[in-house]
């Protein structure tokens, strides 16, 4: 599957379950271990979670392969990597205080979704 399609596959997914402010992040030009990171809100950590499982759910039936995920216990920050999209999935707390898209505003293409 290209990254492409594999990124867009992970942001219907989310917006299936109205994820918060979907942000795309294009960082193909400057690292060589992924091409996406997509940024997503939940609005507590069962969404954390729940939204995290619906998108592991949609990429197995599409054959994706997942490499790992981190952070689905605590359910403030979970990372779900699929090589070619890596999917941070974050409650509002963490992701102002991590700012991931601040982090790469200014280098990378970035795409809001909602």
């Amino acid at each position: 599957m290209s990254p492409e399609i594999l990124k867009n596959m992970v942001v219907d997914a989310l917006e299936n379950l109205k994820a918060v402010d979907i942000t795309i992040l294009n960082v193909k030009k400057l690292t060589s271990f992924t091409d996406y990171m997509v940024v997503a809100g939940g609005r507590s950590a069962r969404h954390v979670n729940a939204l995290v499982d619906h998108v592991r759910f949609i990429a197995k039936q599409a054959g994706q392969v997942l490499i790992g995920v981190e952070g689905e216990d605590p359910g403030d920050w979970v990372l779900v990597d699929f090589g070619d999209v890596i999917l941070h999935v974050m409650q509002s707390d963490a992701r102002q205080l991590y700012e991931l898209e601040k982090l790469w505003s200014g280098v990378v293409e970035h795409e809001m979704k909602n």
